[in-house]
């Protein structure tokens, strides 16, 4: 065994400190450029923290994972969407190998659609990875389907269900007292039509999200979430509206001004 080549090998250097007749001490100083954090690991256990609003904490299901993952996601969208439209549950998924494990404070971080949420955890044990759930009716490691997942899934939905219940029952209470309650939608009418435009022109919503700004509110200025896009876009749908597809972001504008004819020459 040599010393000094494996740690150089692992981009390693050796820093003295102090050195006498008696004694050389010396510290390690490792390059963060060569550093590979999964290097050597049979298996990286992944954590997943999700809220489904930007006004919503995160700090207890940090506190809960950062001490014991590896590596944690973090992200402020709704749990009723599909993984595509979840840009760090994707992320998490992509970077979790076979052998890990994805880490959830509860079941209902990885989704509050019973569906998704049972894709999500199909495509996992198919690629061999496990998912650790921390508290709940399902805590524990799970390796494959198991009622109890189905049914935490299940309750989780339900829960949702019922939130949203309640919260539309509490609106038209306020409006029915003269009160106009909720939160003001960021994806205005204009938004909502540029977004569509650009969909129907082959973006996805990921790559729809960088040519949107918010233009009132706390937020102006900023992009809408993923999910608010993917959100507001299902209603249009729903309200079966058409419109001509906006030009691609960068393409010049061949369009007339308003008012004047084209000459046919």
């Amino acid at each position: 065994m040599n010393l000094n080549r494996d740690l150089g090998q692992l981009g390693v250097q050796q820093v003295p400190l102090f050195r006498n007749s008696f004694i050389n001490l010396l510290t390690f100083r490792m390059s963060t450029a060569t550093f590979d954090e999964r290097k050597g690991m049979r298996m990286a256990l992944v954590g997943l923290v999700r809220v489904s609003t930007d006004k919503q904490n995160t700090q207890r299901q940090h506190d809960a994972l950062d001490p014991i993952c590896l590596k944690v996601f973090e992200e402020k969208i709704s749990g009723k969407l599909s993984a595509e439209e979840r840009p760090a549950l994707a992320a998490a998924i992509d970077y979790l190998r076979e052998g890990d494990m994805l880490c959830v404070q509860e079941v209902d971080r990885l989704g509050r659609n019973l569906l998704e949420g049972l894709i999500v955890l199909n495509d996992l044990f198919e690629r061999g990875v496990s998912v650790k759930v921390l508290e709940g009716i399902a805590a524990g490691e799970h390796k494959e389907r198991s009622l109890i997942l189905d049914l935490a899934l299940a309750l989780a939905e339900d829960r949702r269900r019922d939130i949203v219940k309640k919260t539309k029952d509490g609106l038209e209470a306020a409006r029915k007292r003269g009160r106009v309650g909720g939160r003001k939608p960021v994806m205005t009418e204009a938004l909502v039509v540029q977004a569509a435009a650009l969909r129907d022109r082959g973006f996805t919503i990921r790559q729809i999200q960088p040519h949107l700004r918010i233009t009132e509110g706390s937020s102006k200025g900023k992009n809408p979430s993923v999910g608010a896009i993917s959100q507001a876009l299902r209603a249009y749908d729903e309200a079966g509206v058409t419109v001509i597809p906006a030009r691609a972001p960068g393409e010049a504008d061949r369009s007339r001004t308003p008012g004047r004819t084209s000459d046919p020459r």
